[in-house]
């Protein structure tokens, strides 16, 4: 009798395990290198286990690095989709575009820095359509913020160089809105339009000569990815620099203003959660971010010779010391 009642002990377990669900599969996908600490997935990963997602038991993230290429994502998209993920998730919107061209049909959740409806990722903001949905960064209305704040920490400024991806969907409509916001301050702008480092080079040097007073940069992951230079010559130049992203601060420049990329990762488990639970991708509406910060780099403000207004330091949700 204690021994039967062992035994179906451990086959109402067995019977129990072989009945369990699989663990819901995301598939991380970025163009940066494995070997750099993620911040994005980090915040993405506690995001879903405030959700009650414990890795190993119910979902699995496995990650796909593109070492540095976008490219190569597309290189290792057959890879990918054999591996049978539930969801992909984007690290990066760089991402994006390789795997719409290698034609990968799984949902895909993204952050992208464009408007995806110009960049026609989805059919529009309220109804994506197809497989395609997540938070586009590109929030225009921030721009006259942004300018604003620069000419509020450096009064004497006329001139303003204005530094974007021309392949970056969306950007005609951020210069359109930078020109307006620039003109009603009296300020002029000067376009430089750079997609590879050597025009990134060129339009530094042309800044150097032109004796522009400050820099604009258009936030995404091209232009961000020379904020460091761009810094350098900030410094060298005497030229304040300002963009949309904590990280262009963070490296070395005065000023940013615009979404907190963190809570925007963290969004993305919601997506996730919505999709495992039946949702399709086409019928989530494209999100812009809720919040947004004020960076200053009291740093980069000495070196350039500047004292920050106190009145623009007390309104800054982070100031690098």
């Amino acid at each position: 009798m204690i021994a039967m009642g062992a035994n179906a002990i451990v086959a109402a377990a067995m019977s129990a395990t072989a009945q369990s669900p699989p663990a819901f599969r995301v598939a991380w996908v970025s163009p940066d290198r494995a070997a750099s600490p993620s911040p994005n997935l980090e915040a993405f990963r506690a995001a879903l286990r405030d959700l009650g997602y414990v890795e190993g038991k119910n979902v699995v993230i496995d990650t796909w690095w593109g070492e540095g290429s976008a490219e190569r994502i597309e290189q290792i998209a057959g890879d990918l989709v054999r591996s049978r993920p539930d969801v992909i998730v984007t690290g990066n919107g760089l991402a994006v575009g390789p795997l719409m061209r290698a034609s990968v049909k799984i949902p895909i959740v993204f952050v992208i820095s464009a408007d995806p409806v110009v960049a026609k990722i989805v059919d529009s903001f309220p109804r994506p359509g197809g497989n395609l949905t997540g938070i586009s960064l590109l929030s225009v209305n921030l721009m006259p913020k942004r300018i604003e704040l620069l000419k509020e920490a450096v009064p004497a400024i006329k001139r303003i160089a204005v530094l974007g991806n021309p392949q970056h969907a969306g950007v005609q409509v951020e210069l359109e809105a930078a020109n307006r916001a620039a003109a009603r301050l009296g300020l002029a702008t000067r376009y430089f339009p750079v997609y590879s480092e050597g025009e990134v080079e060129e339009a530094l040097a042309d800044i150097a000569r032109g004796h522009d007073e400050a820099i604009l940069v258009f936030a995404d992951g091209f232009t961000l990815s020379f904020a460091g230079r761009i810094a350098a010559f900030s410094l060298a130049q005497r030229i304040p620099a300002v963009s949309g992203w904590k990280a262009f601060a963070e490296r070395g420049n005065l000023m940013s203003y615009g979404p907190v990329i963190g809570d925007t990762y963290r969004r993305l488990a919601t997506y996730v959660d919505k999709i495992h639970n039946g949702a399709k991708p086409g019928d989530l509406p494209v999100e812009l971010p809720t919040k947004v910060e004020l960076v200053i780099n009291l740093k980069a403000a000495s070196a350039l010779g500047l004292t920050v207004p106190q009145s623009l330091l007390l309104r800054a949700d982070d100031v690098i010391q």
